[in-house]
């Protein structure tokens, strides 16, 4: 009995080396943040999710409120001071705006990654970017909802959403799409950012040449003044790049969650 005793005592000790070993180094992967951007949600994300978790990395698919970007900023700020590790935060479209501003004054932040997002300067707003090159028709496909308070929200035509925001994605999906697509404010479409943490952080970026909403040129343009570390452009890829392209995705989202 007791030389039975003991190797069961030896053999849970040598289980418990690997299980620690697995534990720590789950510990040690950095929580992905993905943050969506205007008409969307949060399960857009959700086939980059899988292959995220799959790989064994923690990921919080926030809920971007659409009202302004330093407000959006300050509720996507919390998500990232409640995570006790390193985070990377993932921004699509105008959420590139808000991981931007996010980022400031957070030093668990350890890189940027912009899926068909803004990387906006100081004073620059979404609105201004994606003006700055021809090829947006995106303004042709909205239509806008008066509020109470004054302000307007602004939707995607449904008519319009699979050529405008998802060309590369099946009709029947991009008509769930466009019936759960959530409006942006226009306020926070054309507020001002308040700082570039593109300037001091890694930025990896990741756009479809085929784009409506942002313009492949102010993608490249951006691309090139953060000087990121990694740029991949997707041929013929439409803006909903996290619904057409996961694979690609979480994949550029995996190489900057373990690059040193």
């Amino acid at each position: 009995m007791h030389r039975i005793a003991h190797s069961l005592a030896l053999a849970t000790l040598w289980l418990a080396g690997p299980a620690s070993a697995y534990a720590k180094e789950q510990e040690a992967k950095p929580t992905i943040i993905l943050v969506h951007g205007a008409f969307a949600d949060s399960s857009g994300w959700n086939d980059v999710i899988a292959r995220l978790e799959k790989k064994g990395y923690p990921v919080i698919a926030a809920a971007n409120p659409l009202r302004g970007v330093a407000s959006d900023a300050n509720s996507i700020s919390a998500i990232v001071r409640s995570v006790s590790g390193q985070v990377v935060l993932v921004g699509h479209s105008y959420g590139g705006a808000v991981i931007t501003e996010a980022a400031h004054g957070n030093s668990n932040v350890k890189a940027l990654i912009y899926v068909a997002g803004f990387l906006p300067e100081a004073g620059e707003s979404s609105l201004s970017l994606s003006g700055k090159f021809p090829g947006s028709t995106l303004g042709q496909a909205l239509m806008s909802v008066s509020l109470p308070d004054g302000t307007t929200d602004l939707y995607i035509r449904s008519a319009k959403f699979h050529d405008q925001f998802a060309a590369d994605v099946p009709p029947a999906r991009t008509a769930l799409m466009a019936a759960t697509q959530r409006p942006v404010s226009q306020a926070a479409l054309a507020e001002p950012s308040r700082t570039a943490m593109w300037k001091s952080l890694p930025s990896y970026v990741i756009y479809g040449s085929s784009d409506r909403n942002i313009p492949a040129a102010a993608m490249k343009f951006m691309a090139d003044r953060a000087h990121a570390r990694k740029t991949v452009v997707i041929a013929n890829a439409s803006h909903a790049l996290m619904v057409s392209r996961p694979t690609e995705v979480a994949a550029i989202i995996e190489e900057a969650a373990s690059a040193d």
